[in-house]
């Protein structure tokens, strides 16, 4: 029992020095990676963005390529500094992102509009021409006077 106790005691020891000496070995320098997603990749966005009429900005065609730039760059540089991918880093960059430049667009990400006519012409036409043919109907119904009592 003693020796149980000991070798317990031994793994709980290796298991709190690994635990004090991995995180310094593998950790994220934070403000580091910080620094470089903004020197590099957001000075980039920021030049891309600027070459785009801001009108377009909430047009997703218009900006995909632009916004997935940034977030491979992002994902690019975390793992040059040894950082995970994502992180509380990114998701307040990328935040910061979104009030700077979508915070007028719509929920959805998409410039509302009207639909095209191929899709919106069916909507109006089908209720008119089921109306019509309704009131076809009682009119020619209410004529005929066979088999009323």
């Amino acid at each position: 029992m003693a020796s149980t106790g000991s070798s317990l005691l031994k793994v709980g020891l290796v298991l709190m020095l690994a635990a004090q000496v991995l995180p310094s070995v593998s950790s994220c320098n934070g403000g580091f990676y910080e620094r470089m997603i903004n020197d590099f990749c957001l000075a980039k966005f920021n030049f891309d963005m600027a070459g785009l009429d801001q009108d377009l900005w909430c047009s997703w065609p218009d900006t995909d390529e632009i916004y997935e730039g940034l977030t491979n760059c992002t994902f690019q540089v975390a793992l040059r500094v040894d950082c995970f991918w994502p992180n509380q880093i990114v998701d307040r960059f990328f935040m910061q992102v979104h009030r700077d430049y979508f915070h007028d667009c719509a929920l959805t990400g998409r410039q509302l509009h009207d639909p095209p006519i191929a899709i919106l012409a069916p909507f109006i036409a089908v209720p008119v021409l089921i109306t019509l043919l309704m009131t076809a109907l009682v009119v020619w119904r209410s004529k005929r006077t066979e088999g009323v009592l």
